[in-house]
């Protein structure tokens, strides 16, 4: 590797990390406008199937986030990310040329593993480079370029169908991929010395995960966690076919979903000030108990009163269970690895499968249950919410009879 002849600064580090951390974002986002389009090419005979060009992305991530960080502790962190755009791309490549759905699928499956890579490898990058709160900072920084990547992708999406087909959306990741690649290459020195890299090792994976999954607080959150992001995982399947076919909204989908989006941006950043004045978990039930009242109330009103509401009262009934999302994502990740900080590292990787997995197995199961109205969608919020709360509410009462015990 070439030395970096002049240091890269903290403004462009900052837009690299947060290009990289947007393959996710962008390869999942980005196709919204165009499903209906490809399935149709592909001769899908099913409408509800266009939506496992989403789902599969999330199950190869899933098991690409177990393996990258490991990988990168062994191996350095820019190797890691190389090994993982590199599987990007070829899955890119497959889903450019493909001819049938099966293809399709398999080219999105490589995406969803390699830029998993992007994921997990960009915090490490950041943790070797900043500690403490100027590591909080740098983040925070981050993560207000990266919600506004959900925001606009569907737009950009949109933007390329009205120039070219669905395969130059496919083209237009390929260069952003590559093109973030080479940046790292040529500006970015390496961030894990070598005398710091541990020797890979399967046992500590498999030693991290028996720890996560039998540690009550991590599981329980792991578990809530993944069930609730299957609820989100069940709307961005569905999205495309409500907001732009049932609901008629066109062209004009992209600023629908991207409204949406930012109502997660604005919770997560109203959370940052929460949590200094209210415990994680008091938010987490606050925030699972509205999404499961209002659920329910308007499960009700558009089963018995208006099977098809209007795309006003719709939107206002999603903005209000986003805004929670924003608040329970953040804080049941730092929750379930709370209690692991012996081994965070694996222990994040674990979780982070585990909950992807789970989302892809529920999300999937919403998402081809799609009959044409929002019912299939409201049901599954109202029945994941409910579950997670009393998950939650469980394992509050279990610790605070524990210690009432001692």
């Amino acid at each position: 590797m070439p030395n970096v002849t002049k240091p890269m600064g903290r403004f462009e580090f900052i837009v690299l990390m947060a290009a990289l951390m947007s393959m996710v974002a962008l390869s999942i986002d980005a196709m919204l406008p165009a499903l209906g389009i490809i399935g149709q090419d592909l001769n899908v005979a099913n409408a509800n199937d266009s939506q496992l060009i989403i789902s599969s992305v999330f199950l190869g991530m899933a098991f690409g986030l177990i393996i990258y960080g490991p990988i990168s502790d062994s191996f350095g962190r820019k190797k890691a990310i190389y090994l993982g755009v590199g599987i990007f791309l070829i899955g890119c490549l497959i889903s450019i040329f493909a001819q049938d759905f099966e293809h399709m699928l398999i080219g999105r499956v490589l995406q969803g593993f390699g830029a998993a890579a992007c994921r997990v490898v960009t915090i490490a990058m950041m943790r070797d480079k900043y500690d403490g709160k100027e590591m909080a900072k740098i983040m925070s920084l981050i993560m207000m370029v990266f919600i506004m990547v959900p925001a606009l992708a569907p737009s950009v999406g949109q933007l390329i169908l009205f120039v070219a087909d669905w395969h130059g959306i496919f083209v237009v990741l390929f260069i952003l991929a590559l093109a973030s690649v080479i940046w790292l290459h040529t500006r970015q020195d390496e961030t894990l010395a070598v005398e710091k890299r541990a020797p890979f090792s399967l046992t500590n994976i498999k030693r991290g995960m028996i720890e996560t999954i039998k540690h009550p607080e991590s599981r329980t959150y792991t578990l809530g966690a993944g069930i609730m992001f299957g609820a989100f995982v069940g709307y961005l399947s569905s999205s495309q076919q409500i907001l732009q076919v049932q609901y008629g909204t066109g062209e004009l989908f992209s600023l629908y979903f991207g409204a949406l989006a930012l109502a997660i941006g604005f919770s997560s950043f109203a959370n940052s000030k929460l949590v200094m004045k209210m415990s994680m978990q008091t938010l987490c039930i606050a925030a699972l108990s509205v999404v499961f009242s209002t659920s329910i109330v308007f499960f009700i009103y558009a089963e018995f009163v208006n099977e098809n509401p209007g795309l006003l009262s719709f939107m206002l009934y999603m903005l209000s269970t986003f805004f929670c999302f924003g608040i329970l994502f953040g804080n049941f990740n730092s929750l379930a690895v709370h209690p692991l900080g012996h081994i965070a590292g694996v222990a994040t990787s674990v979780i982070s499968t585990v909950q992807t997995l789970i989302s892809v197995m529920v999300g999937s199961y919403i998402g081809q249950h799609y009959d044409g109205t929002i019912i299939p969608l409201i049901l599954g919020f109202t029945i994941c919410s409910g579950i997670t709360l009393s998950l939650v509410v469980w394992l509050r009462l279990r610790v605070s009879s524990r210690l009432t015990a001692i």
